[in-house]
């Protein structure tokens, strides 16, 4: 029976381990965390002369290189002049060179945010009339591809190298002493504090790659990690790794040293190891909160230490888990883990769960902002998913807890040792070796023999000791259930941290809301302006994630050539980067059309066509199809007049 226990163990974590997988690739590539709220001259803007520069505001500080800011002629001509400049807060600028020629131009941008992410993205205005180009913008998703996979798996690991590495030394210290002996414990800490180096030293020479071109070729790239190094990111990948190398000598004592001292000595010992460990442990912490969600936006300085109290929760609560499960399973029946030390943990992570539940709120407020938010932004959304996961893992572990109070002492598991079975099994070997004429002696072969019999039978004995205790075999099931759900959910954390904040997401909103009534009130009063006639048609595909809004830009909806804008959102105003969309207008009265046109993908969510031509007024119908899968498309229409 014990023999067919361990392989479902290891297929359900394997099960676990590819769901974890899947939800990181679901996130990637990473959300832009800052956003474009505004420019001058604006989306889809014909002005009369041409700007002396290119100004671009966003959601938040951003970071900017040499190449962060182009500007394109119709022909893909850079026109801009110098490098991009601060120009006030969250706004920068981009001069442009005297006297370009009317015609279309394309703004391309790709910054870093203030919390480490990469944002990329393009848009057009016309200078007198608009007109054709051979710019295509497309690929404008900074963080995604192979890289950004790669760097998403990596935060991945870095969280799970810090939670074990943490958690396990404190499981040690605070709850079971003398588990510094333990093989499997040791083992899984320093796995802990290897798979969290790694990572580290991964994710610098990602970093550059990532935030840049997201060329594989130029992940190793020397100029590119001496630019990351003068980062703040790229400070807090080195501050790491430097608090990592301290946590190694910390690691060398605390399982090298403590059990071999005295009584009086431990106690010294462990006092230190707790402070100069906390020390370590918050300083590893403070290397996430410094450079990404908490340290830009409100209350930043509220915000950090939070951060920080957070992930040492996380690490003390999942880690600790973690270091049971592997006590419970691995360390050897003759040594069980005490019951008293179980109790210790399971008032540690009621402790744990109490500090998550309030830093959680806080820190779903300064991301959310709004109720709303929940169930109206990405980030809302995982949140749900998280929230309802950590719901999942306390009532798992409230099972737990019941199995830790029917625990028995250690000393029914020491009565255990004296189990008639192993001097059977012994004298087995001994006349083994016996009736073998002190053979075995000679042959080394058969001694190797005897010894994995030995080794096996000893093996099943102690599994059978183990098992023998219907409580900690409850426990050991309990807290590998949790330890299932816990992998997931620190899979969804990690999409979580590359996700645009809801509070940021509403904002861009309520700033594109805001453009859209401004250019109506404009075209409303002069009569000639981008954006003369917007129409909005709500679709359904039929298909998975086939609804959403398209909405149709044309400037100056006259007679003759006309600039389109197509602009394609889901149903909770997130750009919606669909397969295909095409619009055809049709003059049913005088029996014309239907037009077709195709329009060029600019970026996503966003198409246009330039010199559309519609050759009389009238009462036009503009039809759309939108294409979101290879079998999924709708037509959708309205009328417009056009003067």
């Amino acid at each position: 029976m014990t023999q067919t226990i361990a392989p479902r163990v290891r297929n359900l974590v394997l099960l676990v381990l590819a769901v974890a997988g899947a939800l990181l690739a679901a996130a990637a590539p990473a959300s832009a965390h800052a956003a474009l709220t505004g420019s001058d001259p604006r989306q889809g803007a014909v002005v009369e002369r041409a700007p002396a520069q290119v100004s671009l505001t966003f959601s938040e500080k951003v970071a900017m290189g040499d190449d962060s800011l182009r500007v394109l002629d119709p022909k893909g001509t850079r026109v801009d002049a110098g490098d991009p400049t601060e120009v006030s807060g969250t706004t920068y600028a981009v001069k442009l060179h005297g006297g370009l020629p009317d015609g279309t131009y394309t703004v391309t941008y790709q910054v870093v945010s203030a919390d480490s992410h990469p944002v990329a993205g393009a848009y057009t205005f016309s200078i007198g009339a608009p007109s054709a180009t051979t710019v295509t913008v497309t690929g404008q998703e900074a963080g995604g591809g192979l890289v950004g996979g790669l760097y998403g798996f990596g935060r991945y690991i870095s969280y799970a190298g810090f939670i074990v590495l943490v958690g396990g030394a404190a499981f040690v210290l605070a709850c079971w002493p003398a588990g510094s002996g333990a093989r499997a414990v040791q083992r899984l800490v320093v796995s802990g504090w290897v798979a969290l180096t790694a990572a580290t030293l991964w994710l610098l020479l990602l970093r550059g790659s990532y935030t840049t071109s997201g060329k594989a070729g130029d992940i190793l790239d020397l100029d590119l990690l001496g630019q990351v190094l003068q980062t703040k990111t790229g400070a807090a990948l080195v501050s790491r790794l430097l608090l990592l190398a301290a946590a190694a000598l910390f690691i060398a004592v605390l399982f090298g040293a403590w059990d071999k001292r005295e009584a009086e000595e431990k106690r010294d010992l462990t006092f230190g190891l707790a402070v100069g460990g906390g020390v370590v442990a918050a300083g590893l912490a403070a290397s996430w909160a410094m450079a990404e969600h908490a340290s830009t936006g409100l209350q930043p300085g509220i915000a950090m230490p939070v951060d920080v109290l957070h992930l040492l929760a996380v690490a003390a609560w999942l880690g600790g888990l973690t270091a049971l499960l592997v006590a419970l399973y691995r360390v050897p029946a003759g040594t069980p883990v005490a019951a008293s030390a179980v109790r210790r943990f399971s008032t540690v992570a009621f402790a744990s769960v109490a500090t998550l539940a309030a830093t959680g709120v806080y820190q779903s407020w300064r991301q959310l902002g709004s109720w709303s938010a929940f169930t109206d932004t990405r980030y809302g959304q995982l949140l749900l998913v998280k929230i309802g996961l950590v719901a999942l893992l306390v009532g798992i572990a409230w099972i737990s807890r019941r199995w830790t109070a029917r625990l028995r002492d250690g000393a029914a598991a020491a009565e255990k040792d004296t189990s008639p079975e192993e001097p059977v099994e012994a004298g087995v070997g001994a006349r083994q070796d016996t009736a073998a004429g002190g053979s075995a002696v000679d042959d080394p072969e058969r001694a190797a023999q005897l010894a994995r019999q030995r080794a096996a039978m000893d093996a099943a004995r102690q599994r059978r000791e183990r098992d023998a205790d219907p409580e900690r075999s409850g426990l050991r099931r309990s807290v590998l259930a949790e330890a299932c759900v816990a992998v997931v959910l620190l899979a969804v954390t990690t999409a979580l941290t590359q996700t645009e904040p809801g509070r940021t997401e509403e904002a861009v909103k309520a700033a594109n809301s805001s453009a859209a009534s401004s250019s109506s009130s404009s075209s409303s009063s002069s009569g000639v302006a981008s954006g003369a006639l917007t129409l909005d048609m709500p679709f359904d595909t039929g298909g998975q994630d086939g609804k959403g809004v398209v909405s149709i830009d044309l400037d100056p909806a006259r007679v003759g050539a006309n600039e389109m804008h197509v602009y394609v959102t889901r149903p909770n105003g997130r750009a919606f980067d669909v397969p295909e969309v095409k619009v055809a207008f049709t003059l049913e009265a005088k029996d014309i059309g239907p037009l077709p046109v195709v329009p060029d993908h600019i970026t996503t969510g966003h198409w246009s066509a330039s010199g559309v031509q519609l050759p009389v007024a009238g009462d036009w119908k503009v039809a759309v199809t939108v294409r979101t899968s290879d079998v999924d498309q709708v037509t959708v229409a309205k009328n417009a007049q056009i003067g």
